[in-house]
């Protein structure tokens, strides 16, 4: 009720985040704020983001059932996981491999078999896989990275947050029509930054 009257009218997307249990995926001395709508600490300094981000993020990729989507920053898995009851096929990265491995449990656990994980770095996209319906990315990006622009379909939206660590962040929406790329702010957002690279052995 609280993210409805914050504006979000998706009963799809609402549907997707009933469905999917936030306790799951947050650290068991948090579990009693799962629901509250706040962001929380994970591991490696990483936050689950407060559930009417992931909700308006969601909203505006305007998802349909037969998309494949690209995220950067599994972290949690929050995310993927509330995609993958939008949409086709999720494929998500992540720079840290015990999250990866982390949400990778979770998604097993709850039965999540159209979303595909990869160790590495998300400024570099997912080539192999492109192009893609859609794009999401989970950390703030001081420059919309070229790579994940040209791993956008035609007709593609990718939603990503965009400032430098600390000041003013916005949620960006891309659009690659066909008079080419245009770019809308949605939001006023905090996000962790994106970090190229993985990260080491952690």
């Amino acid at each position: 009720m609280e993210l409805r009257q914050s504006g979000i009218s998706d009963t799809e997307v609402l549907s997707a985040l009933e469905r999917i249990p936030r306790e799951e995926f947050v650290l068991s001395n948090f579990g009693d704020q799962a629901y509250e709508n706040t962001a929380l600490p994970i591991e490696q300094g990483q936050t689950i983001s407060q559930p009417y981000v992931v909700a308006f993020m969601t909203q505006a990729l305007e998802l349909g059932p037969r998309m494949r989507v690209l995220e950067i920053g599994t972290g949690s898995g929050y995310q993927a996981a509330i995609l993958s009851k939008l949409c086709r096929r999720v494929y998500t990265i992540e720079r840290y491999r015990s999250l990866l491995g982390q949400a990778e449990e979770r998604f097993r656990g709850l039965g999540l078999h159209n979303v595909v994980t990869k160790l590495g770095d998300g400024h570099l996209g997912w080539p192999e896989q492109a192009p893609f319906e859609r794009i999401i990315v989970t950390a703030a990006a001081a420059e919309i990275p070229e790579a994940l622009i040209d791993q956008l379909a035609d007709g593609g939206i990718m939603v990503i947050p965009v400032g430098a660590s600390g000041r003013n962040q916005d949620v960006i929406r891309i659009r690659r029509g066909a008079e080419g790329i245009s770019r809308e702010e949605l939001l006023p957002v905090r996000f962790v930054p994106l970090v190229e690279g993985i990260a080491g052995t952690n």
